[in-house]
């Protein structure tokens, strides 16, 4: 079975309700076996709108991920992103 990738690129426009969604999000995506590769640090945008958070999270299966980002747990936590944030957010499967 392929893993997923989160991608995310964020602008953060109020740092603490932000912070409370990194915070439940980050429970949310370790109780499906999400592991973070990259949440924040160095970047470079070549295309598209510069967002200066980034965040890839690596998941078990396609499944995992669409299932993580329904979950009630991350929903509850996507509700403090929401007016807190500008962002997009992908899934990918990874190849093999």
């Amino acid at each position: 079975m392929a893993t997923a990738l989160w991608i995310a690129h964020v602008t953060v426009t109020d740092e603490a309700a932000y912070g409370e969604y990194a915070k439940r999000a980050t429970v949310a995506i370790a109780d499906h076996k999400g592991v973070f590769l990259a949440r924040g640090g160095a970047y470079e945008t070549l295309e598209g709108p510069d967002r200066p958070r980034n965040v890839v999270a690596r998941f078990p299966s396609l499944q995992a991920a669409h299932d993580c980002y329904y979950s009630d747990a991350y929903q509850e936590a996507l509700g403090f992103a929401k007016g807190a944030s500008q962002r997009e957010l992908s899934i990918v499967e990874e190849i093999g």
